[in-house]
């Protein structure tokens, strides 16, 4: 195949600069790649790149603006029919990734977002079930559809993506995968765990910090104030209130972090210079009859 008609790929490597090797894991996996033609870039977010391998481009963020937002920076600076997010502590594991995925769009038209099984090779261990974005796990290597995702590699075609407004910049951290995923759906496209293709993710330690219970609480009802109408606007942030503060019950301090977040997200506006619809009835509906009503 003639380098001319090689599949075009836009892939976005977010950074803060702080994890070198294994940004530098990342770039060389992503420039392995086969059968397709790669145009990226490293959005340094709060980090002038540097020592960055051509033909990657770099793009300084003096700010860190947060995750969802520094992604979105990356995207203007990219071309290709397909767009592909990567973490830096993220890495290819096949040659053939970047290209099959793009074969699968082709296959599958209905498909909007696709995002691989992630799992840590060198792990003595099993990967961890979190990594598995539905609610019945069963194995990891189970392909179907879900309505969030895990964004250390994501990819879709540039037009459905451009098509949901982008990530949701002003979350900073936590359920943008699932406001993505859902505005994917809103299209009238689907979300896929493709459990037959990796990416590969080291194992970290679970345990989590105060900022995270705030933020997932703050951002569950942003979520839900962006994008859902009356009433589950409301319902879907108190379930996952009751459900949370019931499963945190013995560790108070989170509980109290949670709340605060929660309270936040009411009092604090979640649009940060976009404006979005909600999503359409018949959406929510396919999501319900697809086993994923927006309640929970």
């Amino acid at each position: 195949m003639e380098t001319g008609t090689l599949p075009r790929i836009g892939v976005v490597v977010l950074t803060m600069g702080n994890r070198p090797i294994e940004l530098k894991r990342a770039l060389e996996s992503l420039l392995a790649q086969k059968l397709v033609h790669i145009d990226a870039v490293v959005v340094g977010n709060g980090w002038d790149p540097v020592e960055i391998p051509s033909p990657i481009k770099t793009h300084f963020l003096p700010e860190n603006l947060g995750i969802p937002a520094g992604r979105n920076a990356g995207v203007s600076h990219v071309r290709g029919e397909f767009l592909c997010f990567l973490d830096d502590d993220s890495w290819f594991l096949d040659e053939d990734f970047l290209i099959t995925s793009v074969e699968r769009f082709r296959q599958y038209p209905k498909m909007g977002l696709l995002q691989p099984r992630i799992t840590d090779p060198k792990s003595l261990e099993n990967d961890p079930t979190r990594w598995i974005p539905r609610l019945n796990k069963r194995t990891a290597e189970e392909p179907s559809k879900v309505f969030h995702v895990g964004e250390t590699c994501l990819v879709s075609p540039r037009a459905l993506f451009d098509a949901t407004g982008g990530w949701a910049a002003g979350f900073w951290y936590a359920h943008e995968g699932i406001e993505l995923a859902w505005r994917i759906w809103d299209t009238g496209h689907y979300v896929w765990y493709a459990g037959d293709m990796r990416i590969g993710h080291p194992v970290v330690d679970p345990r989590r910090h105060d900022e995270f219970y705030r933020l997932n609480a703050r951002n569950r009802v942003w979520l839900a104030r962006r994008n859902l109408p009356a009433p589950l606007c409301w319902i879907y942030p108190t379930s996952w209130l009751l459900v949370e503060c019931l499963r945190m019950r013995k560790n108070h301090s989170a509980v109290r972090q949670y709340l605060a977040g929660w309270r936040a997200g009411w009092r604090g506006s979640p649009w940060h210079r976009e404006t979005r619809l909600k999503l359409k009835w018949s959406t929510v509906l396919r999501m319900t009859m697809a086993g994923r009503p927006p309640v929970l």
